[in-house]
């Protein structure tokens, strides 16, 4: 095997585990894992247009809109004409949706302690440095 091979097999596995842990998590919610995502989105950057919050996310506004529907059903998000764009509707979460999304964004905190309890802080340095550089490579 080469270094690439392992590495390779390393992230799989990560991503693997912690997508498991992600589907349960969300599960005992009664939200779907695009559902969240789009709460941590909203949670992270506040009020979006439509469109920038497809993109981030990687799916079509089409894809969007059904899931801000459901969302917005469940009291969780609501959508608002933008102020000097007649074109552009805002999405921002509501304060159930903020608290939905700091429960979850705690379970995170707790996770990550508990995955790098065990490195020393210059790893976790190195850690973080490293999974900065390989998000801008998406």
């Amino acid at each position: 095997m080469t270094a690439s091979s392992d590495l390779n097999h390393a992230i799989v596995e990560f991503y693997e585990k912690l997508s498991s842990w992600e589907h349960c998590v969300v599960r005992d919610k009664g939200l779907t894992l695009p559902q969240m995502h789009t709460l941590e989105i909203l949670g992270i950057h506040r009020a979006m247009r439509m469109k920038e919050l497809a993109s981030k996310m990687g799916v079509t506004t089409g894809t969007l809109t059904v899931l801000v529907d459901r969302l917005e059903e469940r009291g969780l998000v609501q959508r608002s004409p933008h102020m000097t764009d007649r074109r552009s509707i805002m999405v921002e979460l509501t304060d159930s949706g903020r608290t939905e999304f700091e429960e979850h964004d705690r379970l995170h905190i707790r996770l990550t302690e508990e995955i790098c309890a065990g490195l020393s802080d210059e790893d976790k340095d190195a850690l973080l440095r490293c999974l900065l550089s390989m998000n801008r490579m998406f």
